[in-house]
Parts: structure tokens; C-alpha cells; sequence
């Protein structure tokens, strides 16, 4: 069996300049990040003396574009990286294989590319918008994008510039821990004696995408209230630290009087399982998705995950956090109890078998929808499959300086 390499690949709209990259997604693993390298390759006739520049920028929009008015604007772009790739100011620039492969192949108008991301650089991170705008996604973003020029301040022409958008990600440490995240809470009543006390405990603390969260619920009723019924919410919570915005967003929820009314004297133990989904959250404004490229890999925004001994309120970008929240109904006169328990929720680090059952089931997926699309082809020679990141080209790809 043949195992094959994907590549993805986009030229300028005037073909004359284009990027190979071996994949789209950089891992923050805390204390480094995988670099982002790749290949560009360059007709020779078309540069005329002059040079390839590149930049690692990142863009992080906080307000839809449609409301930039009067010179206002709601998004900012960092250049994170900068350096000339043709002609090569490194020539003993170390190769991955991956690009040692794509220049034997691509012969000497290929030229590798190696960009970092700065420390504490944020992960990549969408807010969901409504289904019918269409405008800029909201988040943090990163594009890599090379252009021709006499030097890099001069004008960046659409022509000869190519961009990709790629995400910087996080993912699960090896272990899981042993800790199992839980809370308890007991409520009083005017005029009245005793006590409500809930205790809400959970099965671990760190989630992958897609697995069920259970949590085990606790109600000792000592008071002369009864509970009516249960609600047991999954809480995304969004610090937006550009704006110092903060807000929060269901993403997985149930209601249930099963057990209920726990009446005075009474007790119960019921756990209770809920899945956050990304796909059970379409078209919802607001909610964090994992800076995706395609609607098939999609996840809700990982949990930020910082370095041991640093906290979240160094973080920046957009912080995402998670918490179990359980509501107790306690009549018309008692009103509500509620209490959350946080945990992390977050992909599944490489080499796990979990990571490998994860992409095998996007592999079935990728497998199916790439069968009747173009742009898409392989190369049987070095088993190397290229993925046109452009599906629509310009009117003008023929145009030259």
C-alpha cells in the first residue's frame, strides 16, 4: 500500500509564483511551536532582478466590517515575520523533509521558506457569525504571503502576491491527570430552616473534542423547599482581550425532572451526560470555533492552554474557557441554586489513539469529498498529493507586470 504526502499549493493569479505547504495546521505545544515551513517556487524569467519577500502576519478582527464607518476600524494586522526568500539571504537554512522532497522535485526554482511564530502569539480562533453575513470573520487569523518586489516597503501587487490562510493550534497534553474537577454549594431560605446543598463532580478534567462530559450530581435536601427540576448546561466563556469584552454562550444543554421533586428530607445521585458540539451549534452568533479552513474539521474553540506557573490573564488574543453549570429549580419563592465546574476541552495530541481515530474519520470524510473535485491530483511518482488552496482563480490570470 502506498502512502501518500498531501501538499497544498496557490499560485499568484498571474501563475508566475507558488507556495507549497506540507499542511495547514502549527501546534503550540507551550514551550515551542512548530514552525511554519514550506516551498516556493519561481519562474526564472518572471523576476527580472528583482526579489521574493514573505511575511507571517496575523489578523485579529473584533467587529464586523460591515459597521467600519468613518474611518473606524475593527480589526488590526501584525506582521509577526518577515524575510526575503528569492534570492536566499541563508543558504545553510536547515530543510525539513518535506522540503527537502518538494525542491528535488520542483528542481532550482524552488526555494524554502521558514517562518516562526513570536512567543505567546494567540491561538487561531472564528467567532461564529449569523448565517447571512458574509463579511470577515471575526477572530484571530494567520496568513503567510509572499509577493515580488524591488524591496519589501515597496507597493505589494494582487498580481504577483500570494497568501494562505493556516491555523495555529493547541492541543491535549500526553496525560489526562487523575484530578477530578467538583464544586459544592448549599443554599439558605428567609424564614425558613435548613439547607439545599449540591455537589456536582466530573469524570476528568480534560475533554477531547467530541466525548461525552459526565457529570455526577449530588442534592441533600434539608430545607423546607422542594426542587422542581434539573438544567445542566455546557458553558463556553469568551475573553475578547483587545476590547476587554467577556461573554458566554450555551453550547450543549438539557432540562429534566427525572427524580424531582426532591422533596424535603430527600436526597439524589443522577450523573448526567452532555456533548458539546460544534455541529450542534450552526449559524449560532457568537460562538468560538477552532480557527477552521473547512466546514468538515470544524471543533468549538479549544480551551487556552498557557505555560505551568503563568495564568490565563496573561493570555492574549481570545481566551476560551469551559464549565459544566448546574441549576436547581426550586419553586416560585426559592428561585434558582446554580454552581460551575471548569474543565478544558481540547484535541487530542498527536500519537494518542484517540488522534488516530480522530483522523481516520476525517480521512473517510476528505477521502469522499475530494473524489469528484478538481484542483485535486496526485503525483504517483513521489506519492505526493497537491491541493489547490485557490478553487476560483481571478479573470485576469494571464496579466504579468
Amino acid at each position: 500500500m502506498v502512502v501518500s504526502v498531501k501538499v497544498f499549493k496557490k499560485a499568484t493569479p498571474n501563475g508566475k509564483v507558488t507556495f507549497y505547504l506540507g499542511r495547514r495546521d502549527f501546534i503550540d505545544h507551550l514551550d515551542y511551536c512548530d514552525p511554519v515551513d514550506g516551498v516556493i517556487v519561481v519562474e526564472p524569467d518572471y523576476l527580472k532582478n528583482r526579489k521574493v519577500f514573505g511575511q507571517l502576519a496575523t489578523t485579529y478582527r473584533y467587529g464586523r466590517e460591515e459597521d467600519e464607518v468613518m474611518g473606524v476600524k475593527f480589526s488590526k494586522e501584525l506582521i509577526l515575520s518577515r524575510e526575503q526568500i528569492v534570492p536566499m539571504t541563508n543558504p545553510n537554512m536547515e530543510m525539513t523533509p518535506m522540503q527537502e522532497k518538494l525542491v528535488r522535485k520542483m528542481g532550482a526554482n524552488a526555494h524554502p521558506f521558514t517562518f516562526h511564530f513570536p512567543p505567546n502569539s494567540p491561538s487561531s480562533v472564528t467567532l461564529q457569525q449569523e448565517g447571512d453575513d458574509n463579511g470577515k470573520p471575526l477572530g484571530v487569523e494567520y496568513t503567510i504571503r509572499a509577493f515580488v518586489a524591488d524591496s519589501e516597503d515597496d507597493r505589494q501587487h494582487k498580481r504577483s502576491m500570494v497568501s494562505l490562510v493556516i491555523k495555529k493550534l493547541q492541543y491535549a497534553p500526553l496525560n489526562r491527570g487523575q484530578r477530578l474537577p467538583s464544586s459544592l454549594v448549599s443554599k439558605g431560605f428567609t424564614f425558613s430552616n435548613g439547607k439545599i446543598s449540591l455537589e456536582v463532580t466530573l469524570d476528568r478534567e480534560i475533554y477531547y473534542h467530541g466525548e461525552k462530559v459526565a457529570a455526577t450530581v449530588q442534592v441533600s435536601n434539608n430545607s423546607k423547599k422542594s426542587v422542581k427540576s434539573i438544567k445542566c448546561f455546557i458553558v463556553q466563556h469568551t475573553e475578547i482581550t483587545m476590547v476587554n469584552a467577556q461573554f458566554s454562550k450555551h453550547v450543549a444543554q438539557l432540562e429534566t425532572k427525572e427524580g424531582c421533586p426532591i422533596t424535603p428530607g430527600a436526597n439524589l445521585t443522577k450523573t448526567f451526560y452532555l456533548i458539546p458540539l460544534a455541529a450542534n451549534n450552526k449559524d449560532r452568533h457568537g460562538i468560538a470555533l477552532d480557527g477552521h479552513l473547512k466546514d468538515e474539521d470544524v471543533n468549538l474553540a479549544s480551551s487556552t492552554m498557557v505555560q505551568e506557573g503563568k495564568s490565563t490573564g496573561d493570555a492574549c488574543g481570545i481566551v476560551i474557557s469551559y464549565s459544566v453549570r448546574i441549576k436547581l429549580n426550586c419553586g416560585t419563592l426559592g428561585g434558582e441554586m446554580q454552581t460551575d465546574v471548569p474543565f478544558k476541552l481540547l484535541q487530542p495530541a498527536p500519537g494518542t489513539i484517540e488522534k488516530k481515530r480522530s483522523n481516520a474519520m476525517k480521512k473517510m470524510k476528505s477521502i469522499e469529498q475530494h473524489r469528484n473535485v478538481k484542483g485535486y491530483y496526485q503525483d504517483d511518482d513521489d506519492n505526493i498529493v497537491f491541493e489547490d488552496f485557490a478553487k476560483m482563480r481571478m479573470n485576469n490570470v494571464n496579466m504579468a507586470d
